[in-house]
């Protein structure tokens, strides 16, 4: 049981060094402007129609960052913002009401509760009610008006945990819990539910599908993964869910219930993010592999019709 702890661990710790080239140019990606600065194990989130992405690391010695940076898909321009109060890396974000929220996260000092809130017309970053744990390789995601933390890593273990938040309503409060402890997952928002899609469990790598419904505080499985996919990025659109990992990309069509593959991308990473505005797929950093070298890279998919509606919250 240690040695697995320690080898998923050993996930957000590793490195990536210096620069590598992208694979032969594969159908469906082209590139927009890269960030400029190289990382992984970002917390990222759109609001907004842009995308903004904090912290995260570089390097082989796993250096946090303080950096957060903002793209415009429109002007395909990147700016950057106001750096994090502190360097954080591994955690996690989602945009609502004007403010970007950024939860927990491996600090120097280790595991944070910590939650950072970015208002992105005043520019400013204010501290917001912390978790009710110390967490990172969390998931969070908005829906309807609140805040959800699902499931990380701490302590040596993976978390069940689920916690909730409606701004400007008090703290943090505990739902019912992921049906199994899971983190390195991707999480979104479809069709008025919560999906938390694959991630890991010691040294399992998960093909698993959870599907939250918050009117009943109740989970069921949903549709699994053909392969097993973790720190993989995951965005909904219109009646799809996208996920990309390295060289795997699933699509889930809600209209015939399964999922299918998609373009493999052009530069196969993990720990990246993934988004979906105006009609196109944006991915975003990551780690490359099999290099293990940090990527600044921004991927760019035109979606078809029905995926191009715009996302499903």
């Amino acid at each position: 049981m240690r040695a697995a702890a320690l080898a998923a661990a050993a996930l957000v710790l590793a490195g990536c060094g210096a620069s590598a080239r992208p694979r032969a140019a594969e159908p469906g990606w082209t590139f927009a402007q890269s960030m400029s600065q190289r990382r992984s194990y970002s917390a990222a989130a759109a609001l907004g129609g842009r995308i903004y992405v904090a912290g995260g690391m570089v390097g082989n010695s796993g250096r946090r960052l303080a950096l957060v940076q903002r793209f415009d898909p429109g002007r395909n321009r990147w700016a950057t913002l106001e750096p994090l109060p502190q360097p954080l890396r591994a955690a996690s974000a989602a945009g609502l009401g004007g403010r970007i929220y950024v939860t927990g996260g491996q600090t120097g000092s280790g595991p944070t509760r910590r939650v950072e809130v970015y208002d992105v017309r005043d520019r400013r970053w204010s501290e917001g009610p912390p978790l009710p744990a110390p967490l990172f390789n969390q998931a969070t995601v908005a829906l309807r008006g609140r805040l959800y933390v699902l499931g990380g890593y701490e302590g040596g273990r993976e978390r069940r945990t689920v916690f909730a938040y409606r701004p400007g309503r008090g703290g943090w409060r505990r739902l019912a819990p992921l049906p199994q402890p899971t983190h390195a997952f991707g999480a979104v928002a479809f069709r008025g539910e919560i999906w938390a899609i694959g991630g890991r469990r010691g040294a399992r790598v998960l093909r698993e599908v959870w599907i939250y419904d918050p009117r009943r505080d109740r989970w069921r499985p949903g549709p699994t993964l053909p392969r097993p996919m973790e720190l993989l990025g995951a965005t909904a659109a219109g009646d799809e869910i996208h996920a990309v990992w390295e060289h795997t990309y699933q699509v889930y069509d809600a209209r015939s219930g399964r999922w299918r593959q998609g373009p493999s991308p052009r530069v196969p990473r993990h720990a990246l993010a993934l988004f979906a505005l105006g009609g196109r797929l944006y991915a975003v950093g990551g780690c490359i592999t099999p290099q293990l070298v940090d990527s600044q890279a921004v991927e760019v998919r035109r979606l078809t019709f029905a995926a191009a509606r715009g996302p499903t919250g």
